[in-house]
């Protein structure tokens, strides 16, 4: 059997209709910039629960235009985690900002909020937890630390989309979130693209005026910014896609469970009481990885690893001086962990062919 890791294909046949016909509109009216993203953000919030969705380019620039809106400076401190993907940390070093590196907790993989206060310093400006694999960080111990220290928080739900914290949606839990709209991500477009989410109207005007190149009216500049608009083709995919997005994070949650009640090989990934993962990625830990990707690999089983490097240890970042020991549950995880195919089209029998070949071979 051939299975993919995202049949992103399967999806498209699906809402076909309700895409192409809200692509169509955008060819017939002529408008590429603007137009639908209206549209979009309205259902963003709506979906999110928040006062202000901005949508932009990427989840990239969502955290860049975040850390710009906040007023982050050269030496400016932000602390994060080293488990992620390489975006987070580099949208504070982009702008000439420090990334300050937590461990991991062990049983989620996200930041291990009680050992963030140890890192705070006098340059510390920003918390910015990572909702990893689709969880959600632990928000309600980062917001009072934050408070505590007045400091700002923002967090990268590029992968977590959707998902919930305490009935709360990812995006509506602190200062500012961001997430990502790229194609594999648990709802993308056919591009890149992604958004931002605050209820501070002027966190959100600053945002607006940012990511159109700190213009507050045409030709008039307030403010350095960058072109970060996301486009309305990008925005008409996803307009079609929301509409369906509740029942493919249910059918996800289903098949995550099975993973978990089935697999017997690995050790599966843990959701903690009060959250709901969106599952962008079911991420499963093994003493013996390598062993059993191959044997995925020849069985037509696709697997991936996030993160074979943690960023500490990363040589773009070694001018900060971490070093192997400096972050251990991070260094051991990142050894182990392997990514097993999940989207809301794998089939049944797909499922079963792939808990077949992890647990028997």
């Amino acid at each position: 059997m051939k299975i993919d890791f995202i049949n992103l294909q399967a999806q498209y046949q699906k809402y076909k209709i309700d895409i192409d016909k809200q692509i169509q509109e955008v060819l017939d009216s002529s408008a590429y910039i603007g137009g639908k993203v209206t549209k979009l953000e309205e259902k963003l919030n709506s979906f999110v629960g928040c006062k202000h969705s901005i949508a932009c380019s990427s989840g990239t620039d969502a955290l860049i235009l975040s850390l710009m809106a906040v007023g982050l400076q050269p030496d400016d401190e932000v602390i994060t985690t080293a488990f992620t993907f390489i975006a987070t940390a580099e949208a504070i070093a982009f702008l000439k900002a420090k990334p300050v590196f937590v461990d991991i907790d062990g049983k989620t993989f996200n930041i291990d909020s009680s050992k963030i206060e140890e890192k705070i310093t006098n340059k510390t400006k920003v918390i910015l937890p990572v909702s990893l694999f689709g969880q959600i960080s632990n928000m309600d111990e980062i917001n009072n630390i934050a408070k505590k220290h007045q400091l700002i928080v923002i967090e990268d739900g590029a992968q977590s989309f959707g998902a919930s914290y305490n009935n709360k949606i990812s995006g509506n839990l602190c200062d500012i979130g961001t997430t990502s709209f790229f194609p594999a991500k648990p709802l993308g477009c056919y591009g890149d693209g992604g958004a931002i989410f605050t209820n501070d109207d002027k966190i959100a005007q600053k945002l607006r005026v940012l990511l159109n190149h700190g213009q507050t009216a045409k030709y008039i500049h307030s403010d350095i910014g960058i072109n970060g608009r996301l486009d309305a083709i990008q925005a008409a995919v996803l307009i079609a896609k929301l509409d369906y997005y509740q029942d493919e994070i249910d059918k996800r949650d289903k098949i995550a469970s099975r993973y978990t009640k089935e697999l017997k090989t690995v050790k599966t990934p843990i959701v903690l009481n009060g959250l709901r993962s969106v599952w962008a990625q079911y991420s499963v830990l093994s003493d013996d990885r390598d062993k059993l990707m191959k044997r995925c690999q020849n069985k037509g089983v696709p697997t991936a690893v996030y993160y074979p490097i943690p960023l500490h240890l990363q040589k773009v970042f070694s001018y900060l001086g971490y070093k192997d020991g400096d972050l251990p549950k991070t260094e051991k995880i990142s050894k182990e962990i392997f990514s097993l195919p999940i989207s809301a089209f794998l089939k049944d029998d797909e499922q079963s062919y792939i808990i077949e070949v992890l647990n028997n071979g």
